[in-house]
């Protein structure tokens, strides 16, 4: 008899099989269209919730931060200004909430076919690229409108880096992710407290204010947090507002290279046993 795949322990604890990955791609894909599909299946408005949910968000900041708290915009429509962080952070958060339930959601899958379990989160980082895509339509309509009205936007030559802003972006996600879904299989809190620190979060992350209004000794206390100076990035290159540093975005890709080591250090560790403790 001929095996088609031969499973062996892994000997190593960084170690990816790329190959075997690739093998895999047909159900990676599946797993992709099973999150787009599902999520608004069985809802009357459906992918409709891709913008009802940031215009929802956009409409709230405007009353409560920008019209009763007083906060600026840097000179921006508050519109054009909420949507660019929303963009990035709706994104961010969204793929990080989701990786980081991998192994206690997917312990059924898990318990019974084999695959490599990075694939799990994996896709969940490429089905969110879709919904960032469809935000991402919604910030440039916007943004035509506002232009055309008369609004001073100044993009620049930073906007090209919006590609590796996204790949930060979801190479944080789950880098957080697969550590805490690893450590969720022994101490199921981690779950509720994780969710709650998500949504404080954002409140230290430059989507409602901007980091220029800070003074240099917070701003600098700001730019620790990975993901300021990527949404701080993006603001800057597609409307000229904000501030850009290459040493804070330098910063946030070397933090995103060494949290991704050792996600996939703990995730390849708790794999192998997880199914005794989840």
């Amino acid at each position: 008899m001929e095996y088609t795949t031969i499973i062996k322990p892994k000997n190593k604890l960084f170690d990816i099989d790329f190959k075997e990955l690739w093998q895999y791609r047909d159900l990676f894909s599946m797993f992709v269209k099973r999150d787009i599909i599902t999520q608004y299946k069985q809802t009357i408005l459906g992918p409709a919730w891709f913008f009802i949910q940031p215009a929802i968000t956009t409409i709230m900041y405007m009353i409560v931060f920008g019209g009763i708290a007083g906060i600026p915009t840097d000179g921006l429509p508050q519109p054009m200004f909420y949507l660019a962080g929303i963009v990035c952070w709706q994104y961010f958060a969204d793929c990080l909430n989701k990786t980081s339930s991998t192994f206690t959601t997917h312990q059924a899958i898990f318990g019974k076919v084999y695959f490599p379990r990075l694939i799990v989160p994996l896709s969940t980082v490429a089905s969110g690229l879709v919904r960032m895509g469809i935000q991402f339509l919604m910030f440039l309509a916007f943004y035509i409108y506002y232009v055309i009205v008369g609004v001073e936007v100044a993009p620049n030559i930073y906007i090209l880096l919006i590609p590796l802003l996204i790949l930060m972006l979801a190479g944080l996600s789950l880098g957080f992710g697969i550590i805490i879904s690893s450590m969720t299989t022994k101490y199921r809190d981690l779950t509720i407290l994780f969710t709650f620190i998500v949504q404080l979060w954002m409140y230290v992350t430059p989507i409602i204010y901007p980091l220029s209004s800070m003074s240099p000794k917070r701003q600098w206390i700001m730019a620790l947090n990975p993901v300021t100076s990527i949404v701080e990035t993006f603001k800057y290159g597609t409307m000229g507002v904000g501030t850009f540093s290459w040493a804070q975005l330098g910063y946030s890709f070397g933090f995103m290279v060494v949290l991704m080591v050792i996600g996939i250090v703990i995730f390849n560790k708790v794999q192998r046993s997880f199914m005794d403790t989840v």
